[in-house]
């Protein structure tokens, strides 16, 4: 007897934390959906001619594809291919992603994943800016076609994320990242469920004046709104 009272108030428990858990979930989801759907700059409106950047993304994460140079500015001095180990010679376009330190760190695949590092990831950490050099981002399925001046402010907004050492420059991460094109950067803040890694895309857009969602905290949320790539890749 004594056993099955055990049992019976185990399951209590679970029935108790249950329906906040549901309820929070619930709530998430219904406010990523609206934030998802109500835009922001709604009055922006894509040139005829301007500077392609790109939005890539494997169904989780998105990330936002610059060219290394373009009106008059240059990501080089800033994220120097001397920074990772063996970038694409090519290379003329730059991904920018951000994201928490644990899950970026410490779960290179998604089967390393950790319950400690899914719960450092939706209660906030220390944010991390994922950089890698692309020879051609055809892999990309978005575009997105922007005046000069929209661009500068787009590329001022990416860099204003970096946390930068005593000489002004991105403090590089000792991590050997995914492969010999990429690398991890401090970033600053802090990365959460509310502060995802597409919600910081759609973040960088907002601040370049173009039209993007309010709270898209899910990938499918943010590239909804833009053109599918056109074949060939552009090129700026």
């Amino acid at each position: 007897m004594a056993r099955r009272r055990r049992r019976r108030r185990g399951r209590s428990k679970w029935r108790y934390w249950w329906a906040p858990l549901a309820a929070i979930s619930g709530l998430y989801l219904f406010a990523a959906l609206v934030g998802s759907l109500v835009p922001v700059n709604r009055g922006w409106s894509e040139p005829g001619e301007g500077i392609t950047v790109y939005l890539a993304d494997n169904g989780i994460h998105a990330d936002l594809i610059m060219p290394a140079r373009a009106a008059g500015i240059d990501w080089t001095p800033i994220v120097p291919k001397s920074d990772f180990a063996a970038p694409p010679p090519d290379a003329r376009w730059i991904a920018f992603g951000a994201g928490e330190e644990r899950v970026y760190l410490e779960t290179p695949r998604w089967r390393d994943i950790k319950p400690k590092t899914v719960w450092s990831g939706l209660t906030g950490g220390n944010s991390v800016i994922h950089v890698e050099w692309v020879a051609d981002p055809k892999y990309a399925l978005r575009e997105i076609r922007l005046r000069p001046e929209e661009y500068r402010r787009l590329w001022a907004a990416v860099r204003s994320e970096f946390e930068l050492d005593a000489m002004g420059r991105p403090t590089r991460i000792d991590h050997p990242g995914y492969g010999p094109a990429d690398a991890f950067y401090r970033g600053r803040g802090k990365a959460s469920a509310i502060r995802t890694c597409n919600s910081w895309v759609a973040g960088r857009l907002r601040l370049a004046g173009v039209e993007t969602s309010a709270w898209p905290p899910f990938a499918q949320g943010l590239l909804w709104r833009y053109r599918k790539r056109a074949e060939p890749a552009q090129r700026t």
